[in-house]
């Protein structure tokens, strides 16, 4: 029901029909990332205890930045719907930017200082328990941190007039709540677990050389068509110097007779 001018209600968010939707797009999101896996070759394809190991820190994280959303909503005048659609706008660009310092920063520490349990996406031979509760912690502190700066960030008065504007197309509190916690929610969090999986993810280095030294797919069609267009050139140039050739003994017969006897 829309209550005081607003297109959502203060419970509109936690009531039944908001965590169905927010349970339908933790498995949407999910979803997404199981076939990521399957997308990556099969001979570099992580296996499932690996995959869970990294995608379960975006899980974690995840769980705690939304939480927070859905409560700090709550908090402001207004609107939740609106906040907490900036707020997860925000999380998922400036917060990302955040998100990658941090955890390139670990990477670059943990080589540096040898703190192997720091390194996202190595957990040693055998994979190690330890090492991959170490990096959830860690994950959990970055997103903590991210959330602290944006709702900092939030403190800004322009975000008012933001509010006012960002949702008025949309006049039904359920399409306004299906929009805020599931639409647009989802696929921007195709993009960011994506990208974020690639972060989180171990590189081999030595691999990536050698793949770096070797010539990408389209570098082989590249030059495969450069050759096959250069041997159809020199076919086109040979093709016409026959036609030369027999127009110049169709002008020319006493030259032609003189090529027979010649012969």
């Amino acid at each position: 029901m829309n209550m005081g001018g607003l297109h959502c209600s203060k419970d509109a968010l936690t009531d039944m029909f908001g965590w169905f939707l927010q349970v339908l797009l933790a498995c949407l999101a999910f979803t997404c990332l199981i076939a990521k896996r399957f997308c990556e070759p099969k001979a570099e394809r992580r296996s499932w205890l690996i995959w869970f190991y990294d995608t379960s820190k975006q899980g974690m994280g995840s769980m705690a930045i939304h939480l927070a959303n859905v409560w700090l909503a709550g908090q402001y005048k207004g609107d939740p719907c609106t906040w907490y659609l900036i707020n997860f706008l925000l999380d998922s660009s400036l917060g990302l930017l955040i998100l990658f310092i941090g955890i390139r920063l670990s990477q670059y520490l943990a080589r540096v200082k040898r703190w192997e349990y720091i390194n996202f996406g190595e957990y040693g031979k055998p994979p190690s328990a330890n090492a991959w509760m170490t990096q959830c912690c860690l994950y959990v502190c970055l997103m903590i941190i991210v959330k602290i700066s944006i709702t900092l960030f939030m403190q800004l008065d322009f975000w008012e007039n933001v509010k006012k504007f960002i949702l008025s197309p949309i006049p039904n509190p359920r399409v306004e709540v299906a929009f805020v916690m599931l639409i647009i929610p989802f696929f921007v969090n195709m993009i960011m677990f994506w990208v974020t999986d690639n972060f989180l993810m171990y590189k081999d280095p030595l691999k990536m050389r050698r793949d770096s030294s070797e010539e990408s797919l389209l570098q082989k069609v590249h030059v495969k068509y450069r050759s096959l267009r250069k041997k159809n050139n020199i076919l086109k140039d040979s093709e016409c110097d026959v036609l030369l050739s027999e127009d110049d003994e169709m002008l020319d017969p006493e030259t032609s007779v003189k090529r027979v006897v010649v012969t």
